[in-house]
């Protein structure tokens, strides 16, 4: 925003309020959550410390002398194809599977959270407020006390839900339900497997809005490039040979540097055909591999080539038309505010018009995101950076 809109937008200014308008309106988002801002335990000195760990499955090697120290603040996002250890990995930091040689140190003061991708077995017969009772009527936050049934209420379950049986919860409820659990204990390191997989988009963004001020450690197993973005300084990627390498950055910057060693995910006009399909990923760079205390240097593997930043297909095409559907849509909002100054005692009328409205700006700030976004890989392209 600071470099303004291209030269040929004719509504600079009514893009620079949109973009104010959306900022503003996501910060309210952040504050609305506050009473959850800080639900976590004290986390000592002494974290996670893992040694030359090695875990092998029916003669497959999938990790090798592994060597981290999560940091007390630590923000670490996981990748690499299907099959390649990456749940053993957490499930071995969980204390669920032990590792075939060397050791895992737990500080006293960690209190895991555990977000399985597997679907923790629940009593049908149970109440919904029972079911997070059984962890703890009350958590301490900075601000007071937060109740079970609040807690409910964060994660969308509503007065009447909570009386209800599990067993008339949807799948994705279930799921939901299970995520609030996990936050209910409080904990100050999170680990997270695969939890886009099956949580909607109103629950990943109460998810997302709760990680933004969690004081603690957080570990995500994803494939969700925009998930591992929003949370990850960090990126461990297994190159499927047992080989586990420390990429300083979030999933973004590691895609652009390495993806010549991304196998399949291109197709021939550039496009990306499917973000969420599995990835197979060469390993990182030596200075990377370097922050490993054991990393196995024997599956390095070559570096990838630099590549060229530029647009995918649809990305130049949406980049070419974004300002006028912008633009399109804005004249849309105008429009129905003025139908509905002319219209101010047709209730009915006013209801339709509110609704259409609504969706109207729900449009545009995503328009929005997508011409920021768009707009400064076009100035990351024309530096050549």
């Amino acid at each position: 925003m600071r470099r303004g809109a291209r030269a040929r937008s004719t509504k600079q200014k009514a893009h620079i309020a949109r973009y104010e308008a959306l900022r503003d309106e996501k910060q309210v988002e952040l504050d609305r959550d506050i009473e959850i801002k800080a639900i976590s335990s004290r986390l000592g000195k002494k974290t996670i410390e893992l040694k030359d760990i090695s875990k092998a499955y029916d003669g497959r090697q999938l990790i090798k002398d592994f060597t981290y120290t999560f940091l007390r603040d630590d923000r670490v996002g996981i990748l690499g194809p299907n099959g390649c250890g990456k749940s053993t990995l957490v499930k071995m930091i969980m204390g669920c599977v032990a590792p075939d040689s060397g050791c895992i140190e737990i500080g006293d003061t960690v209190v895991p959270g555990y977000y399985a991708q597997e679907a923790e077995s629940m009593d049908d017969n149970e109440r919904v407020i029972d079911y997070i009772r059984d962890t703890a009527e009350y958590i301490k936050t900075e601000d007071g006390y937060v109740s079970a049934s609040q807690m409910c209420e964060m994660f969308l379950f509503d007065k009447t839900m909570q009386y209800q049986p599990v067993g008339k919860l949807s799948g994705g409820e279930k799921r939901r339900l299970y995520l609030c659990k996990v936050l209910m204990e409080a904990p100050n390191v999170l680990i997270l497997d695969e939890p886009t997989n099956d949580l909607d988009i109103s629950t990943l963004q109460i998810l997302e809005d709760y990680l933004d001020t969690f004081p603690g450690i957080v570990v995500a197993v994803s494939h969700d490039r925009y998930f591992l973005d929003r949370i990850g300084r960090r990126m461990l990627t297994f190159d499927g040979k047992g080989g586990i390498h420390l990429y300083n950055g979030n999933y973004t910057e590691f895609f652009l540097e390495y993806s010549e060693g991304i196998d399949g995910s291109i197709n021939k006009s550039g496009e990306e055909e499917n973000p969420q399909k599995s990835r197979t990923y060469k390993a990182s760079s030596d200075k990377d591999i370097s922050d490993l205390a054991s990393s196995d240097k024997g599956s390095a593997g070559r570096k990838a080539r630099p590549q060229v930043l530029k647009f995918t297909y649809k990305e130049q095409k949406e980049y070419e038309t974004i300002e006028d559907d912008i633009s399109r849509m804005e004249d849309k909002k105008a429009a129905l505010e003025k139908e509905m100054a002319d219209n101010p005692t047709d209730f009915v009328k006013l209801a339709e018009l509110t609704k259409e409205k609504e969706e109207c700006e729900q449009e545009i700030d995503r328009l929005m995101d997508r011409y920021i976004y768009l707009e400064d890989k076009a100035e990351k392209i024309r530096s050549g950076s």
